[in-house]
């Protein structure tokens, strides 16, 4: 299994790079190949400056080796080895009317010193971060993961979106990071779901990605804005920071198995502000998106 979910990760970074570099028109990601001291290494690549994309990074890695005693703790098992892989993507674009996107796919399994297997999952998701808010851009992205979703499990889109809410929820500032999509993690075989059809669903909201963001770049990237546009849209990065610092688990597990640290924070935008104790003009768009980071929408 870990070998051919690489394969595919390889393949979907090449498609995804691809796409973005066409709209994007200008600027190129930058490959960075690395190699890990205890096991493994990975491919990444980021693209900067960009009539499209300020910054952005679409890495694969594949890591493997002993297990850290923080992290045996954590997942309350002895002195084993594990094994993990995975695409991540964090997209800024420049245009504050076009959203930030995140995306994750990844697989994880820990083996006994003789090779056996004693564990195996999958997790990841797909959100949005809009800095203004066209609703029309929220029920496209949740229709398209919805439409990944539904074939697999009838209840998987409304599951995974519920965990997505929860999780990209900034608890000290009482707001969401975004606006949501999915987040699945321990994705185990069980009487209904065998491993290969995790797979098989991880890969179709893989395979949705382009087809949930590209369209919301495509409607936005040329919209007319202002410098308070820009002001409101690096006040948000801050929050985005604040959220993949202090709650974020992927990035801590990466600090903690001794992570390349270049790519655990390729996630961070270039220009951000934290201003104290700002608020909108109440009645403003910006003050519209925070009434909607409060509290969960239906939005399919």
């Amino acid at each position: 299994m870990k070998e051919k979910f690489y394969k595919y990760i390889e393949e979907l970074q090449d498609r995804i790079t691809s796409m973005l570099e066409e709209i994007d028109g200008e600027a190129k990601f930058q490959e960075d190949l690395w190699k890990r001291e205890e096991g493994g290494g990975g491919r990444t690549r980021v693209i900067e400056d960009g009539a499209v994309f300020e910054k952005g990074g679409v890495n694969i890695s594949a890591v493997h080796g002993p297990l850290a005693p923080a992290m045996q703790q954590y997942f309350k098992v002895g002195d084993v080895d594990f094994f993990a892989c995975g695409l991540s993507l964090v997209i800024h674009p420049k245009n504050p009317m076009v959203p930030t996107v995140h995306a994750n796919w990844r697989y994880f399994e820990m083996y006994e010193k003789d090779g056996s297997v004693i564990d195996q999952w999958f997790g990841g998701g797909q959100d949005l971060t809009p800095y203004y808010l066209f609703e029309e851009d929220a029920k496209h992205f949740h229709q398209v993961s919805k439409k990944a979703c539904t074939p697999h499990g009838f209840s998987f889109y409304s599951d995974y979106k519920k965990k997505c809410d929860e999780y990209f929820w900034n608890s000290h500032r009482g707001e969401a990071r975004g606006i949501g999509g999915l987040f699945f993690d321990y994705l185990k075989e069980d009487g209904h779901m065998k491993i290969e059809d995790w797979y098989d669903f991880v890969t179709d909201v893989g395979d949705s990605f382009l087809d949930a963001y590209v369209p919301i770049v495509l409607r936005r990237k040329d919209l007319p804005y202002t410098d308070e546009n820009r002001t409101w849209q690096e006040i948000r990065r801050g929050r985005y920071v604040e959220f993949n610092l202090v709650h974020d688990k992927g990035t801590l597990f990466g600090l903690k198995t001794n992570g390349r640290i270049e790519s655990i924070l390729m996630s961070l935008p270039p220009h951000v502000q934290w201003k104290y104790d700002h608020h909108p003009e109440p009645g403003s768009e910006e003050a519209k998106l925070l009434e909607v980071l409060k509290k969960p929408v239906n939005w399919v």
